[in-house]
């Protein structure tokens, strides 16, 4: 039977070690902008809160820290049991984002800081946020913004087009970068039903402190980049590894990297 996207991503972050090297290696990067999408939700002491790819549960805590209660859902069983770890006062459980189980009207604000890439189908999660918002209730999500921007993306994704192939056999899922596109994000927000929809860019830098760092990133704490590149060729992989070290050089500080990273910010409300 042919993998589903659903299951595909499933895999790779059911996976303890890819788990452990986004949290090791990508979360000083993704945190950046738990901040300001927590400002888009409206946040504030008192308001309860769905958090939905939870992850290890970073955005979750930041919402614990305002003085809100906060549930966190993602589909990996691995992820819920490091956020219960690292986060024990929150309240956290393996869900599904299309389809959550949750009663209409029950959260203040839902967010979800870049799960929305991993949805096999993100309007059904647009869907089920606005079902489960209370009216008022504000939707806030985080996605990369497009490779040209997002200058580790545009690396990876010139050397493999150059050097090796996109078409590796991965199960086919959403364009990776399609909210990062404002007019794709109103129209997704309207279409669920939201209203007051806003678009904002977040500017945020990675500082890896190796070249060594950069690759093993990109090889043991993503999932679908990490797909593509094993997927290649084996002559190919050298060659790939350094297109994307030299796309990288004008970011070189020290034996590190400072790499423009910024993220797209999505905000919308429920009548």
């Amino acid at each position: 039977m042919t993998e589903s996207f659903r299951d595909f991503e499933h895999a790779g972050w059911a996976d303890p070690t890819v788990c452990a090297s986004y949290d090791d290696l990508l979360s000083s990067l993704t945190t950046q902008s738990i901040g300001p999408l927590l400002d888009a939700a409206g946040i504030k002491a008192g308001g309860v809160v769905l958090d939905v790819a939870t992850g290890a549960g970073y955005a979750a805590g930041a919402v614990l820290a305002r003085g809100a209660q906060v549930t966190g859902a993602d589909f990996s069983a691995e992820q819920v049991r490091l956020a219960k770890q690292r986060f024990p006062a929150a309240a956290f459980m393996e869900a599904d984002a299309g389809n959550l189980p949750f009663a209409g009207a029950t959260f203040d604000a839902v967010v979800a800081n870049y799960g929305v890439l991993h949805f096999p189908d993100p309007e059904r999660f647009f869907r089920e946020a606005f079902r489960v918002l209370k009216s008022g209730g504000r939707l806030a999500f985080a996605v990369w913004d497009a490779p040209q921007e997002a200058k580790l993306f545009g690396a990876v994704l010139d050397a493999v087009n150059a050097h090796g192939s996109m078409d590796v056999g991965l199960p086919g899922g959403p364009n990776m970068f399609l909210f990062a596109d404002a007019a794709t994000s109103e129209k997704a927000m309207t279409s669920a039903g939201f209203q007051d929809v806003a678009v904002t860019r977040v500017l945020q830098t990675w500082r890896p402190s190796s070249s060594e760092q950069v690759l093993l990133t990109l090889k043991t704490g993503t999932v679908r980049m990490r797909g593509t590149l094993q997927r290649q060729h084996a002559e190919a992989l050298d060659a790939i590894d350094d297109a994307i070290l030299t796309a990288l050089e004008p970011f070189r500080k020290g034996l590190g990297y400072e790499v423009p990273m910024p993220a797209v910010l999505t905000a919308a409300t429920r009548p």
